[in-house]
């Protein structure tokens, strides 16, 4: 018996299906890899929509969410009558860090961006902070959350907890429109060193709400605690980047003889820079902390 509903790919009726998340989200992500990544040129003509959803296997409908999806991202552009064409690589340039000199970047970076602060308050942190910053039993922090943004778009969500008695020096105020590393040196801090690792986790409800993505969506992760001359923890840091806005740079270079040569990195500054364009020549010495091959 007829039911006026035509079949799809998917296997579903087209005029009753759900699309699934999964699916959409799943297309949305290849396509996208191929426009970012250069396999798909600005002013290529993609695939037509039922061609689409024959090559992957889904429904017209999951195929135009996925181009909604890239057209909302400004990666295409759809031409009635003609097709849809690539426009090319999001507009706005993702922040390279230089993972060498982190710190002194992460100060230079709060006078180009801006940010919005979330929470304010004083807490008991949690024992695996209270362990990365050296506390005593039952010694509490100054934590806040806040949201820092590169032209007008977010890409970082930031958590830190500072010490009762460090963090007592700045307000709230001062938060919302100072970096955090600037108030710890106002305050008489002096940053000796830092530990923190890197890698990948999924985006929670709070960030993902905070950094404009969907629940579940990967982001770079960062845990950073830095220390004083003292040796004393003055901060904690649990960062969340989003990975089309924010990135991690290393300059390395080879050193040693035979099989002992190895990869170390080496630190970047903007003289440096300079005078290896005018010159074509890398003077700098490699740095502490060698990476194994």
């Amino acid at each position: 018996m007829e039911t006026g509903a035509k079949a799809t790919a998917d296997g579903k009726a087209e005029g009753k299906t759900s699309v699934e998340p999964s699916k959409t989200r799943r297309l949305y992500l290849l396509l996208r890899d191929r426009i970012v990544g250069g396999a798909l040129a600005a002013g290529a003509r993609l695939p037509s929509e039922p061609e689409l959803s024959a090559a992957h296997g889904v429904s017209r409908v999951t195929v135009r969410r996925a181009l909604d999806g890239l057209e909302q991202d400004g990666l295409i552009r759809r031409q009635p009558g003609a097709g849809t064409f690539v426009i090319g690589k999001p507009g706005r340039e993702a922040i390279v860090a230089d993972f060498s000199n982190m710190l002194a970047h992460l100060v230079e970076m709060g006078r180009s961006t801006s940010v919005r602060l979330l929470s304010f308050g004083y807490e008991t942190p949690a024992p695996a902070v209270a362990d990365a910053l050296k506390l005593e039993d039952g010694a509490r922090t100054q934590r806040s959350v806040r949201v820092r943004y590169i032209d007008g778009a977010p890409f970082s969500h930031l958590t830190t907890w500072v010490p009762e008695r460090i963090g007592v020096t700045y307000s709230e105020a001062d938060l919302a429109t100072t970096p955090l590393l600037a108030l710890l040196e106002r305050s008489g801090v002096t940053t000796e060193r830092a530990s923190q690792t890197i890698g990948a986790t999924l985006a929670g409800p709070e960030a993902a709400e905070a950094l404009e993505v969907d629940v579940g969506s990967a982001l770079l992760s960062l845990a950073r605690t830095v220390f004083d001359e003292a040796g004393r923890g003055v901060e904690h840091l649990h960062a969340l980047y989003r990975p089309d806005r924010y990135a991690f740079r290393m300059e390395l270079m080879r050193i040693g003889r035979d099989g002992a040569r190895r990869w170390s990195p080496v630190a970047t500054t903007n003289d440096e820079k300079t005078r290896e364009n005018e010159t074509g020549r890398d003077d700098r010495a490699p740095q502490r902390g060698d990476l194994q091959p």
